[in-house]
């Protein structure tokens, strides 16, 4: 019997945050800072873990594979960036590995850090040459990562990309092509988020 196939994520979690924060607004959701949200730096699913198998196969739009994944990640990734202090990042460091990421928190003047772009590929392609995993899942929309799915898909590896599909949010369709798999992250974030606001005091 084959093995589970080993699976890494990679997170640009700034991108994903700033699209996500306009999904929550058209969905009517107030997003409350704490472990699941952090303005402009950081934004997951409440519930999921990153490292389980639930993500990708525990939600309707889920992946469809025609093997087995290990279940759980060998690593879990999350590149953000942040306007403020060394202790500003550390903070933010600790609550990225509380929900089980490896965090790259990058410190930015203004404008969008490269630091998150450049972090992403060379761990990912790294990772890929090193043979650490056998399918790769990007959260990510820009067209820069175009190339990096193309190379990682030559080395043999799966990709599979989740990012927001309804059109002004970030995702660039050619990524989304390349990609061999992909899934609609945005009822997914919009219902598990309201779940968790109901269950808050007060609601």
């Amino acid at each position: 019997m084959a093995q589970p196939n080993r699976w890494m994520m990679f997170v640009d979690g700034e991108n994903l945050t700033l699209q996500g924060q306009k999904v929550a607004e058209a969905a009517g959701l107030q997003l409350q800072p704490g472990p699941y949200w952090r303005k402009d730096v950081f934004l997951w699913v409440p519930g999921p873990d990153p490292v389980t198998t639930v993500f990708l196969v525990g939600y309707p739009g889920s992946m469809h594979l025609s093997f087995q994944l290990e279940q759980r990640a060998v690593r879990s990734h999350f590149y953000t960036a942040l306007v403020g202090s060394e202790e500003t990042q550390r903070e933010t460091e600790k609550q990225l590995r509380d929900r089980s990421f490896e965090p790259r928190v990058f410190r930015k003047v203004g404008g969008k850090s490269k630091g998150v772009d450049i972090a992403l590929t060379t761990d990912m392609l790294a990772h890929a040459y090193r043979d650490n995993y056998d399918l790769a899942v990007l959260i990510a929309g820009d067209r820069d990562y175009l190339p990096l799915v193309q190379e990682v898909k030559r080395l043999g590896k799966v990709v599979c990309v989740f990012f927001f599909a309804e059109p002004g949010y970030g995702l660039n369709p050619e990524l989304r092509v390349a990609a061999d798999r992909f899934g609609p992250l945005d009822q997914f974030i919009i219902d598990n988020w309201r779940r968790h606001l109901a269950k808050q005091p007060g609601q």
